[in-house]
């Protein structure tokens, strides 16, 4: 069975850093595409950014670029998302997900994690 388990959210003031974990179990870890969606409230859930199986190529939105960052430890089944100047915009759920299919625009997941709190307060 395939489970993603998020950590790592929180409150943080306007310019503060996060970063969340993710571990992954029930699937070969290393050969998923590994990414992070957020969805605020009332709003659609938004892809914030994915990493590739093994060579690591990251796929990030225009709204995170220069601030997150996607990396991964395939040593330890575990992906994380480094968050630097966070926004209060930037508050929302914080969805692991897990793919077989190749990192490309509009990569869609076929697994989800329960999501983490990220709270910005400005």
């Amino acid at each position: 069975q395939v489970h993603l388990m998020e950590s790592g959210g929180g409150l943080v003031q306007a310019g503060g850093s996060l970063r969340l974990s993710c571990v992954g179990s029930g699937f070969a870890f290393e050969w998923f595409t590994m990414g992070w969606f957020r969805q605020a409230p009332g709003e659609e859930r938004e892809f914030v950014a994915a990493i590739s199986p093994t060579r690591g190529s990251t796929y990030s939105a225009d709204s995170v670029k220069g601030r997150f960052t996607i990396s991964r430890d395939n040593r330890i089944d575990t992906v994380y998302l480094q968050m630097n100047n966070l926004k209060p915009d930037d508050t929302a759920v914080y969805s692991c997900a897990a793919g077989s299919a190749s990192l490309v625009p509009n990569w869609q997941p076929d697994y989800w994690g329960q999501g983490t709190q990220v709270t910005v307060s400005s």
